[in-house]
């Protein structure tokens, strides 16, 4: 059953809240999947990242800075795009957030509504790809896809150091997908903790 859309911006006449995310808006309530979750800026205008966030040189490889573009015709999203994804594409039901890292980081938080599609199961080498493309709605074709009916997906990982989503979008992108459905949140997790956005603890 197709989730319904509830989209609630929260103005500033109704919170006095310091951190808004638009000056005008101040959080964003949507319901994914039957579940009401609300996105919103840490208050707390001393906050700071701690732990594997804060960190500022990773070793290349394999944590090399990546392009913008995940791959041609796939569209980058900053984070209102993100939110304004999940409320036109996911809530109606015609789309998903997938989270592309290992569930070890995935349980550690992830963004509202995401769930949890690890790279690696996407590749060509994992005997279960073909069910998680029919879970995509993708239908076989011979030896090849139809995708004319698959959701709409946006992809995130780490951050912009992080190759996991990009890996996971050309994984789809050779199998067939269309790259008009598919979307790169490059910014990732790093992005949008430090931007004080709402996290998600699965299964709290």
């Amino acid at each position: 059953m197709s989730a319904i859309l509830v989209l609630v911006a929260t103005y500033s006449q109704t919170f006095a809240q310091d951190v808004r995310i638009t000056p005008d808006t101040s959080s964003y309530s949507i319901e994914v999947a039957g579940k009401l979750v609300t996105i919103q800026r840490n208050q707390n205008t001393n906050n700071m990242l701690t732990g594997d966030f804060t960190k500022t040189s990773r070793p290349c490889p394999p944590f090399c800075i990546h392009p913008m573009s995940a791959a041609a015709g796939v569209e980058t999203l900053g984070e209102l795009e993100l939110i304004g994804f999940l409320q036109a594409i996911v809530a109606p039901g015609n789309g998903l957030l997938l989270d592309s890292r290992l569930p070890e980081w995935f349980q550690k938080g992830t963004i509202p509504g995401a769930v949890n599609v690890p790279f690696s199961t996407l590749e060509p080498s994992n005997p279960y790809r073909d069910q998680i493309l029919q879970a995509l709605g993708g239908v076989r074709a011979g030896s090849g896809w139809d995708f004319s009916a698959a959701k709409e997906l946006a992809l995130f990982c780490n951050g912009p150091w992080c190759d996991q989503s990009p890996r996971a979008i050309r994984s789809l992108v050779d199998a067939g997908y269309p790259a008009g459905k598919l979307h790169y949140y490059r910014g990732g997790m790093q992005s949008w903790l430090m931007l004080g956005l709402t996290v998600q603890t699965p299964n709290a």
